[in-house]
């Protein structure tokens, strides 16, 4: 969603990088810069003009005109101020100390209010809650049916004595659905209330109503992040006439300018507590405003996205990957099953655009297809075990049956097992500590012999010091390994290469060997 405001301060930050000082001229340009990119987003006027107004300020004091690097004070200035105005910091629900706890939902039709009732529900019974899902919307056709189907996939109970569509007292059955739970030990009740086109005095009045039956202890205002600046009115409408908690925003994941997740926290003084990212049941997380303001300057969102993979990876599974990882053990069994655990965690763009500089690589995240991972997957199933443990018994005629098991070409399995046993190479030499062509880790004494060696027939300095300080240098120079740290691509022990990345394997196409490269074997 905040592709285009982060190329724009990119492009603004680009200008301050390499200066030693920053003038007046440097700072106005650079605010100026900021100041379109909002507008651009269509981000509120007076959030504009409050953040431009505090950037400025901060810029002209002593943190960034006595810093060593004045562009990164700006970055962590802009940085800090998009915090500030996304809620500053994260807040959790209010659960009620004698439970059910009510959450009322309220927000425009449209807004996917009914779908993240099914998410929150969902959320809440995986943090061990006992949610009830009531069905208060009873307006707009299939409502009750859609948060009915909702609750199935949830796993959660809903409670819709009427049919809707037209038919039933919502205020009724909001009432009558606490004193159900109460009465059933759930300690959750989660309300879906109807919404319309536009603001009217039916829908507050309403709205208003069921607040007064049920009490809630949380109601959270439903925003479309992709409607701009029109959701920051529609907000301050549902703050005089019914009153929020929080603020969760729908549809984060669309392609618009996303000036209202900017705009209603500050705006509306209510903090935003939730954001909804697809369609699927799992696409809802907490909102944490640092974490979204590292998003929008392309600095990545580590930690969220290990969050979501603690959901599915076991510590003792991982503790076990890696053991295999690095007794080259692993294999096409244990990659396949990596491969099923992160589809599980969302679209594999979304993941890998959740990395620092992601914003830079649009066009090969564009590119990135989930359907790869089916194939993947098809080819290893079409294995034998025998043949996933041990890749090296796949004849000629193993390939063939493998190909056509899958509906893919030899070639392709070919590809998949060339690059699986670099891959498997590669694991096991940097978890040994080194890689190929570098003198790492156990090769360290072999390094410091070799320079003895070669360093015998070399000249010496007449001058003690100068020789103290030329046996100083050999020393080190014997202790880091040589020359390893001018070798192309060199990395320290256990890195990883820059341009080595497992998600190829995932790409038939980067499997081809290079010009000259040897034979397959099976052909």
């Amino acid at each position: 969603m905040f592709d285009t405001l982060s190329s724009r301060l990119d492009k603004a930050f680009k200008s301050l990088r390499g200066r030693g000082r920053l003038s007046e001229a440097d700072i106005d340009a650079t605010a100026r810069e900021i100041r379109v990119a909002l507008l651009e987003a269509d981000v509120a006027l007076p959030v504009v003009r409050s953040f431009i107004a505090s950037v400025k300020e901060r810029a002209r004091g002593a943190e960034v005109s006595q810093s060593l690097n004045p562009a990164q004070q700006v970055i962590k200035i802009v940085h800090e101020e998009l915090v500030e105005i996304l809620g500053r910091e994260t807040v959790s629900l209010r659960f009620a100390k004698t439970p059910p706890t009510v959450i009322l939902l309220a927000g425009l039709q449209g807004t996917g209010k009914t779908t993240l009732a099914g998410k929150l529900a969902l959320w809440l019974r995986k943090q061990g809650h006992t949610p009830l899902l009531v069905a208060c919307d009873l307006q707009r056709p299939n409502a009750v049916n859609q948060l009915q189907v909702l609750g199935q996939r949830a796993g959660v109970e809903v409670f819709a004595p009427e049919p809707g569509n037209g038919v039933g007292d919502p205020v009724a059955v909001a009432a009558d659905a606490v004193v159900y739970a109460r009465r059933n030990v759930f300690d959750v009740v989660i309300v879906d209330t109807a919404g319309r086109l536009g603001v009217d005095e039916e829908m507050m009045r309403q709205a208003a109503d069921i607040r007064d039956a049920v009490r809630p202890d949380e109601i959270l205002f439903v925003v479309d992040a992709m409607v701009g600046q029109d959701a920051v009115q529609t907000a301050l409408a549902f703050l005089d006439g019914v009153g929020f908690s929080g603020v969760v925003l729908s549809k984060l994941d669309g392609d618009a300018r996303g000036g209202a997740a900017l705009s209603v926290a500050h705006v509306t003084g209510r903090p935003i507590m939730f954001s909804s990212t697809g369609e699927r049941p799992e696409d809802f997380e907490v909102f944490h405003p640092d974490r979204m303001a590292s998003r929008i300057l392309d600095m990545g969102d580590v930690l969220t996205l290990i969050e979501q993979a603690e959901q599915v990876f076991e510590a003792e599974q991982a503790e076990e990957m890696a053991r295999k990882m690095a007794a080259a053990e692993f294999t096409l069994e244990d990659f396949m099953n990596q491969m099923l655990a992160i589809r599980q965690l969302g679209p594999i763009a979304n993941l890998l655009g959740r990395l620092p500089g992601a914003g830079q690589m649009k066009e090969q995240l564009a590119q990135v297809d989930d359907r790869q991972v089916d194939r993947v997957v098809a080819i290893i199933r079409s294995m034998t075990p025998a043949e996933r443990a041990d890749p090296r018994i796949l004849q000629a005629s193993r390939k063939a049956r493998i190909a056509r098991g899958s509906g893919v070409t030899v070639t392709e399995v070919n590809q998949l097992i060339d690059r699986f046993t670099e891959a498997r190479k590669m694991m096991k030499q940097m978890a040994s500590g080194g890689l190929p062509g570098m003198m790492l880790g156990r090769s360290k004494g072999a390094a410091a012999k070799k320079a003895a060696k070669k360093g015998k027939g070399a000249s010496k300095k007449g001058n003690p010091a100068a020789r103290a300080a030329q046996a100083q240098a050999k020393a080190a120079k014997a202790q880091t390994g040589g020359g390893a740290a001018g070798f192309p691509g060199a990395l320290p022990p256990g890195g990883m290469p820059a341009n080595f990345d497992l998600s190829a394997l995932m790409q038939p196409g980067a499997y081809q060997q290079p010009p000259g490269g040897g034979r397959r074997r099976g052909r």
